[in-house]
């Protein structure tokens, strides 16, 4: 999976996606489907920390 991302970027597969998706300390980018090494064809997202605006 670090093949397909980007510096400075977290990439994480669908199923971890399942995991964090309703955790709102997160936000998520679909990256939609990227070929990966060994697994074929998987669903993928950026995530990052929300920044917390006072």
């Amino acid at each position: 999976m670090e093949s397909n991302g980007e510096v400075g970027k977290v990439n994480i597969s669908q199923a971890t996606f399942e995991l964090l998706k309703d955790d709102p300390d997160f936000a998520f980018e679909s990256r939609g489907k990227i070929e990966a090494k060994g697994k074929g064809e998987m669903e993928m997202y950026f995530v990052s920390g929300k920044t917390e605006t006072v």
